[in-house]
């Protein structure tokens, strides 16, 4: 998760709005116990001299010793293993005021589309004459607002409660949930291309319409829930979308958050020009530009859509849907979106476009660079400013970069006795290359013994954004990316491989109860039992034995989140390195 907005958020939010507009099961082995037991002292103190015992009553007495070393030993693992839990605070969600953005944005777009734009003034100008005075008019348009807020976001409450966090977080990786909203998103986008509309029962919004000519409070009250229910055909698939995205970063607050955001949003005109009637002068007109707004969506809805469907492709091991061609799909939407700016092409509730206006110009000069700049990745270009949404550049089929695919370092599996990557073959498609990494933890700790190097694990995963992000914008940097390949024995844990365990290895997780069945449910175990955590990327650094370090400052060198300032994840590495030297 993102622990702050770094300097590249301004790029990425005006990537997103041209490209996309916004975009765990558990299981582990068993923990290793951290150190070694000390051997047993003698006093001779107070010796006493007992009777011989029979064979017997030795086998008996060997079995009591064995029993009680053995529990001994279980409570010293689990002391140590209580000790790192204890060590590695609980890291908090950091995505909440990501979404609340993201909701405010979409409902800033809301307000353009033609089913609440024309409804601004109208409104208005009803409270303002209704009211017979300009401050009873101000206070009901305040309350109007409110009852928006208090909708939506009683909307993403439901939600939540319907979901849970637990459910909440297993959205992101659910291929069934992937699929649906896969799905769901390409009928949003289809009905803002104009095909239909979606709409609410027409017999609920006379309902609610004619419960607001009552008076006070619940008037008001009604008058939003019309609002509601009348623009739903417009607001529905940005709300839908906005659900999609907040459910699906696994906080529980999530939708309630977004929805507040997009209430807030759509909130602020009504009470603003309550506030200020005339200002409603300087408002463009109503026409065909309300429509454009909304096409424009439609080409994005679709356009998100396919990060859905990539998910599930690379979860379950479908091997299809390569970067390329969605690489080609967006190229494909950005030309028709492009096209459709200038006027070349038209829908069935468009207007004549005599002229291209200014804003419009520019909107089109940003849409066709942007697909001009993608067009390089169908060849391998690493496109860093939107690597994160794509799928890993190990699934491009057609690479012309400098370092091909197949030539990642082998060194550490030369050197090492193991010559056999288990489960090597479920990550091909997510592969950095020229680094040499591994994906079982016990084969890890063999390797890091032999070469005397130490650990990087890599919580990661197919769906993980950040982890993209990680690896194209700051493993590539020459300091970073010679510590990853030289220096550290890289473990890779997937935690979303949905692969399915043997039987032999399937278990039930101490830590949280389940049964863990897949491969992703063991990794992800082990990093919330161990470092008390489960979001993705985290990097944690261990020695031989499994053991967390401590730097020159005698601190416990914590496991790290996503750090996307080069200088502070080197800073990380290099504590690493330096605390395994000191610890030889």
């Amino acid at each position: 998760m993102n622990r702050t907005v770094n300097k590249y958020s301004l790029k990425r939010y005006l990537i997103l709005f041209f490209a996309i507009a916004a975009f765990v099961v558990t299981g582990t082995n068993p923990a290793k116990a951290f150190q070694n037991k000390k051997a047993d002292t003698v006093s001779s103190a107070d010796v006493q001299f007992t009777n011989i015992p029979t064979a017997a009553d030795s086998l008996k007495a060997f079995k009591k010793k064995q029993a009680e070393l053995k529990n001994a030993d279980s409570l010293k693992a689990l002391k140590n293993k209580q000790a790192v839990v204890n060590a590695v605070p609980a890291e908090k969600p950091k995505t909440l005021w990501e979404i609340f953005i993201k909701g405010l944005l979409g409902g800033f777009t809301a307000i353009l589309l033609p089913c609440i734009y024309p409804l601004l003034p109208l409104t208005v100008s009803f409270f303002t004459k209704k009211s017979g005075s300009r401050a009873k008019g101000v206070l009901q348009s305040l309350l109007y607002g409110l009852s928006i807020i208090v909708i939506y976001v009683s909307l993403g409450m439901l939600i939540s409660v319907l979901f849970g966090s637990d459910a909440l977080n297993a959205l992101a990786t659910n291929g069934i949930f992937n699929i649906f909203f896969f799905l769901l998103l390409v009928v949003f986008g289809i009905s803002f291309l104009g095909a239909f509309e979606i709409t609410l029962p027409s017999s609920l919004a006379n309902k609610l319409d004619a419960n607001s000519d009552k008076g006070g409070l619940a008037g008001i009250f009604f008058m939003a829930s019309t609002l509601v229910v009348v623009s739903f055909s417009c607001t529905g698939p940005v709300i839908g979308t906005l659900l999609v995205d907040a459910a699906s970063k696994g906080d529980r607050l999530g939708p309630a958050v977004g929805m507040l955001g997009f209430s807030l949003a759509l909130a602020l005109p009504f009470t603003i020009f309550a506030l200020f009637p005339s200002a409603l002068k300087s408002l463009p007109k109503s026409g065909g530009w309300l429509n454009s707004v909304k096409v424009v969506l439609g080409f994005l809805e679709l356009a998100f859509a396919l990060k859905f469907l990539s998910n599930v492709d690379l979860a379950y091991h479908w091997n299809w849907f390569d970067r390329e061609i969605f690489l080609s799909i967006w190229i494909a939407i950005g030309l028709l979106m492009g096209l459709y700016l200038i006027g070349k092409i038209k829908f069935s509730h468009d207007s004549d476009l005599p002229y291209l206006s200014v804003p419009r110009t520019f909107i089109s000069i940003g849409v066709f660079a942007f697909v001009i700049y993608m067009i390089p990745g169908l060849w391998g270009a690493p496109l860093k400013s939107i690597s994160a949404f794509l799928p890993p550049i190990a699934t491009q089929d057609f690479d012309l970069s400098q370092i091909p695919a197949n030539t990642a370092a082998t060194a550490d599996t030369k050197q090492s006795s193991i010559k056999v990557k288990k489960y090597a073959g479920n990550y091909d498609r997510i592969k950095t290359r020229g680094l040499d990494a591994w994906f079982d933890y016990d084969q890890a700790l063999q390797v890091s013994k032999e070469l005397h190097k130490p650990i990087l694990i890599d919580f990661t995963g197919f769906n993980c954004v950040n982890c993209r992000k990680m690896e194209s914008d700051v493993w590539t940097n020459p300091q970073v990316f010679n510590h990853l390949r030289n220096d550290f024995i890289l473990l890779q844990l997937v935690v979303d491989d949905k692969a399915a365990l043997e039987t032999k290895e399937q278990f039930t997780s101490e830590y949280s109860g389940k049964k863990i069945t897949n491969l992703g449910g063991k990794w992800s175990d082990l990093e919330a039992s161990r470092f008390n955590s489960n979001s993705q990327p985290l990097y944690v650094i261990l020695d031989s034995d499994g053991n967390l370090m401590n730097d020159k400052d005698g601190k416990l060198i914590t496991p790290s989140p996503a750090e996307y300032h080069v200088d502070l994840y080197l800073k990380y590495l290099e504590s690493g390195l330096e605390a395994y030297k000191n610890k030889k």
